[in-house]
C-alpha cells in the first residue's frame, strides 16, 4: 500500500515540481504484481540493445550493458514525473537510424554521429513541446509523405530481420513461432474474443509481448537456433568506468556537417514519436472514461518534456540507437487493458492506479537487470529478442501508415517514398517523397478544392491528412475493411 491515498474521483497524489508532478513508489502509489512480473520478463527486450550498440558504435558487452542501465534510468523518470505511460524506444526509427550510421564507421565516427541525432531529437522535442507546436508540424506534412515514412520504416525493421543473411536465416523457427504468437496474442480478433470468455487466455492477452518472447526463447534453445545459456549466479557488472571513452567527452563532439546530416532522420524520428504519443494518449483517454474513481492527467506537453529529458541524458551519457521514444505501445496497451477492468464494478481491485502500473512494470524492469541469472538465460538469444520486437513494430507501423492514406494518388507517392527510404536512408527518402508530392499530388488548396470532388478515391483525403493519428487509431478498432 501507499502512504498517500486518493480520494474518490480525483487525481493520485503528487509533489509538484514545476510542470511536472513527481511520485514515488510505495510513497503515492503501490506495486502491481501482474506488470512487476511483466518487467521481469520484458526487460530482455531492453537487452536488445546490446547487439546494435556492438555492431554499429563499436562497444564491447559490459559497457553496453552500462548504456543500458543508462536507458533503465530513463525508463523510469516518467512515471517519477507524471507521464501515465510505459516508455520506450523510437522502435519504428532504429532502421532509419542504422541506415543513418551505415555512413561512419562504428567507433568514435559513429558515436558523434549518434550524438548528433540525438540531441536533435531532444531540441526538436523540448522547443515543440514548450511551444505546444509539435501537433501543428505534424499536420502540415502531407498524409502520403507520413504513410511513406512510416511504411518505409516497417519494411525496413522487417528487411532487417528477414532479409539474406539477417537472423532469420539463423533462427527461422523461433522467429516465426515467436513473431506468429506475438502477433495472434496483440493483434488477432478470434484469439482476443476468446480471450474475453477464457481465464487462462485472458491472461495471457493481459500479458502482452511477454508470453510470445518465452516461447520464442524456449523454441530457439529446444532446437538449437542459439547455443544453450551458461547460467550465471550474482549481480551484474555493467563497465560505468570504461564507459567514460566511449562517450562524447571523450571521442570529442560532432562537427557542424554531421548535424546537417542528422536533420532529416531526427525530423523522421519525430514524426514517428509523435504518432505514438498520439495512440498513447488515446488509450489513456479510454482508460479514464472508464474508470471514474481515478482522474488521469495525461498531457503531451508534460509528454514532450520528458521524452526530451531522456533524450539529452542518451545523448550525453549514452548515445543510443533505439533513442528515446514516448510508448512501449505493447505493455502500454496491455497495463491499460488490465486497469480498465476495474469498470466491471470491480472498482479499484485489479490496479489502484495508472501510475501503479505504469511504474512497476520498469521499476522491476530496472532491477532485473542487476539479476545476473535472468541476464545470462537471455543473453545467448538477444537478438532473437530485438528482431521479435522489430518484426511487430514493423507490422504495426505500417498498419499504421496504410491507415493514413485514402486515395490512389497518395497510395503511389507513400509507396515509392517508403522504398526509397527503406533501401537509401531518411534523405533520400523524403527527398523523392516531397518531389513527388509536389509533382503528382499537390495542386494548391483552391485547386484542390475544385476538383476532389470530381474524383471519388479523393474524397476523404482532407480529413485524413488533418487528423492522421485519430484516423489510424480508429482503423484498429473497426472491423469494416476485414
Amino acid at each position: 500500500m501507499a502512504i498517500y491515498e486518493r480520494e474518490p474521483g480525483s487525481e493520485q497524489p503528487y509533489w509538484g515540481l514545476g510542470p511536472f508532478k513527481v511520485r514515488l513508489p510505495l510513497v503515492h502509489y503501490r506495486l502491481e504484481a501482474a506488470e512487476f512480473v511483466q518487467g521481469l520478463i520484458l526487460f530482455v527486450v531492453s537487452l536488445g540493445m546490446i547487439p546494435l550498440l556492438e555492431q554499429y558504435l563499436g562497444v564491447p558487452y559490459d559497457i553496453a550493458l552500462a548504456y543500458v542501465v543508462v536507458c533503465g534510468v530513463g525508463f523510469l523518470l516518467p512515471t517519477l514525473l507524471g507521464v501515465p505511460m510505459v516508455p520506450g524506444w523510437i522502435t519504428p526509427a532504429i532502421p532509419v537510424v542504422v541506415l543513418f550510421l551505415g555512413d561512419f564507421e562504428p567507433g568514435p565516427e559513429s558515436i558523434q554521429a549518434l550524438f548528433a541525432l540525438q540531441f536533435l531529437v531532444f531540441l526538436i522535442m523540448f522547443i515543440l513541446g514548450i511551444t505546444r507546436w509539435g501537433e501543428k508540424l505534424i499536420r502540415a506534412v502531407p498524409a502520403s509523405i507520413k504513410a511513406g515514412i512510416l511504411i518505409g520504416a516497417g519494411i525496413a525493421a522487417i528487411m532487417g530481420e528477414v532479409g539474406e543473411g539477417e537472423i532469420f536465416f539463423d533462427a527461422p523457427i523461433s522467429l516465426t513461432v515467436g513473431a506468429l504468437l506475438a502477433l495472434c496474442f496483440l493483434y488477432s480478433k478470434t484469439f482476443l474474443y476468446y480471450a474475453g470468455k477464457n481465464q487462462i487466455l485472458g491472461v495471457i492477452s493481459s500479458y502482452g509481448l511477454a508470453p510470445a518472447i518465452i516461447v520464442g526463447v524456449v523454441v530457439a534453445y529446444v532446437f538449437g537456433e542459439f547455443p544453450r545459456p551458461e547460467v550465471e549466479w550474482g549481480i551484474t557488472s555493467p563497465d560505468f568506468v570504461g564507459m567514460w571513452s566511449y562517450l562524447p567527452f571523450t571521442v570529442g563532439f560532432p562537427s557542424p556537417e554531421v548535424f546537417l546530416l542528422a536533420v532529416p532522420t531526427a525530423l523522421i524520428a519525430y514524426v514517428i514519436a509523435f504518432g505514438d504519443m498520439i495512440v498513447g494518449n488515446a488509450l489513456i483517454q479510454q482508460a479514464d472514461e472508464d474508470r471514474p474513481d481515478e482522474k488521469i492527467d495525461a498531457g503531451l506537453t508534460r509528454l514532450h518534456l520528458v521524452t526530451s529529458l531522456r533524450n539529452l541524458l542518451h545523448s550525453f551519457f549514452a548515445p543510443y540507437p533505439g533513442l528515446a521514444g514516448p510508448v512501449f505501445t505493447a505493455p502500454h496497451a496491455a497495463i491499460v487493458a488490465r486497469y480498465r477492468l476495474g469498470k466491471y464494478n470491480i472498482g479499484r481491485k485489479p490496479m489502484d492506479s495508472i501510475h501503479g502500473g505504469m511504474g512497476s512494470f520498469w521499476i522491476a524492469g530496472f532491477i532485473a537487470l542487476f539479476v545476473l541469472p535472468l541476464v545470462t538465460v537471455f543473453q545467448p538469444v538477444l537478438p532473437l529478442t530485438l528482431a521479435l520486437t522489430l518484426v511487430l513494430t514493423g507490422y504495426v507501423t505500417i498498419a499504421v501508415g496504410m491507415g493514413q492514406i485514402t486515395t490512389t494518388t497518395q497510395r503511389g507517392v507513400a509507396g515509392v517514398t517508403a522504398v526509397v527510404l527503406a533501401l537509401h536512408g531518411a534523405i533520400a527518402g523524403v527527398a523523392v517523397g516531397l518531389a513527388l508530392y509536389f509533382l503528382i499530388e499537390w495542386s494548391g488548396k483552391e485547386s484542390k478544392t475544385k476538383t476532389e470532388p470530381r474524383r471519388p478515391d479523393t474524397a476523404t483525403s482532407s480529413s485524413s491528412t488533418e487528423q492522421p493519428a485519430e484516423d489510424d487509431h480508429g482503423d484498429h478498432e473497426k472491423p469494416k475493411d476485414d
